[in-house]
């Protein structure tokens, strides 16, 4: 693995690489990348300079910030690293974020949790396709999507279904460029967090929705109390061996992965298009990993920080996106807000429909909801809002939408490739 990766930084071409910018060496470009987060969390836990982010999401500048030093000229718009951080960081967090899933868990949360998570992931995979079908004969000329819209839509189907992880596994499944990519942000970004505000709106008014709805939140009482307990016994501080096999189990599978992907078969549809690529099976081999390694002991490295390892990877990876794009080519993005805003619409009707006809508790309703759009990043936020304890479901569901959002992402992805008229 290491070999390519030195092999892959070898094969920058000074030809390739703009001669005014001023950092081009990969070496130069990790510290950047890193030092552009590291100061950007840090100013997240500020008690002034952190003000902003209670507006603005922090995630916004993790992929802005490195997009206006790449229009500045300090950092290329292409690099090496950027290819190898996508090809081995990113399964590399994948597997650290699932192997934290907990199935009798979730079972015990009870069939409605189960209920809306997936109502949530189903209303995203037809949601995408049906906004993109609508937009096509509804925008105006100047708004028009381009031919491959739906590559784009693609990753935006695999965010709003686990996260940022899935965001890019699926773009890069679905060859979304990274210009592409970026302007994916926008309606990612807008869109999510005007419905999360609305969540967040409906956690103080729960015990009034409740009552309308007829739903029995007794089941999420006995739940914050589990929750506790459960915290308690699986955190620690996490030792040197700890954090060598995080790191070391993440680079081994996705090592593994990329491996056994090369020598599976492409599975084409008949007419020389790919449904399962080389690259669709990597992320299919890592996800059932992690899967699978998530009913045996190595599910313990939870408690010693494996999801926050590869939650750094995720944030590496969304600042080499958002270096690898321009303000210029952000800013055209009208056609893909208005998809976004009727996807958008989908989704909530489909989920709230859903939640009140087996009279869900607006809490399940809630973090159903936000683990598909949100993800690890805001549903334990969302779950917390309605009691502090209870972040931890959030974030069950979330890890539970990673591993839904490879799969389902995929399903989504042809929906829109058939619908876009690119199958």
């Amino acid at each position: 693995m290491f070999g390519k990766m030195n092999l892959f930084l070898a094969e920058a071409s000074p030809a390739s690489q703009a001669s005014s910018v001023l950092v081009e060496e990969p070496a130069g470009l990790l510290a950047i990348l890193f030092g552009v987060l590291a100061i950007i969390f840090w100013l997240v836990q500020h008690p002034t300079f952190g003000r902003p982010f209670k507006v603005v999401p922090a995630i916004v500048f993790c992929y802005f910030v490195p997009t206006l030093l790449t229009t500045l000229g300090v950092i290329p718009k292409e690099s090496p690293l950027y290819s190898w951080v996508k090809a081995y960081v990113l399964p590399a967090s994948l597997l650290l974020l699932i192997i934290s899933l907990d199935l009798p868990a979730i079972v015990r949360l009870g069939g409605k949790a189960i209920i809306m998570l997936l109502a949530g992931t189903f209303s995203i995979v037809i949601g995408g396709p049906l906004a993109l079908w609508a937009a096509q004969h509804i925008l105006p000329e100047a708004w028009a999507l381009p031919t491959d819209a739906w590559r784009g839509l693609s990753a935006l189907s695999g965010s709003w279904i686990g996260g940022g992880a899935n965001f890019v596994a699926i773009g890069h499944v679905a060859e979304a460029s990274d210009s592409m990519m970026a302007l994916m942000v926008i309606p990612d970004v807008l869109v999510a967090n005007i419905w999360m505000g609305v969540l967040l709106y409906m956690s103080g008014r729960q015990k009034a929705i409740d009552r309308k709805t007829g739903a029995n939140a007794q089941a999420i009482r006995d739940l914050e109390v589990r929750m506790t307990e459960f915290q308690e016994r699986t955190n620690r501080i996490a030792s040197m061996p700890d954090l060598l096999t995080i790191v070391a189990l993440g680079f081994v599978g996705s090592w593994v992965a990329y491996s056994v992907g090369q020598h599976l078969p492409v599975i084409s549809d008949g007419q020389g298009a790919a449904i399962i690529s080389h690259s669709t099976w990597k992320y299919i081999i890592v996800t059932s990993f992690g899967v699978g390694l998530s009913f045996t002991r190595v599910r313990n490295l939870e408690g010693a920080g494996a999801s926050k390892v590869g939650s750094v990877m995720i944030y590496l990876l969304i600042a080499c996106i958002g270096a690898s794009a321009n303000f210029r080519e952000v800013i055209e993005a009208p056609g893909f807000i208005v998809v976004g805003f009727m996807w958008m619409f989908v989704h909530i009707t489909i989920i709230m429909t859903v939640g009140i006809l087996i009279r869900a508790p607006i809490f399940l309703i809630a973090v159903g909801s936000q683990a598909n759009i949100g993800g690890a990043a805001s549903a334990p936020v969302v779950a917390a809002a309605f009691h502090p304890s209870l972040a931890p479901v959030g974030a069950l569901l979330a890890v539970a939408g990673y591993v839904l959002g490879t799969y389902a992402g995929l399903i989504c992805m042809h929906l829109l490739k058939w619908v876009a008229g690119a199958g």
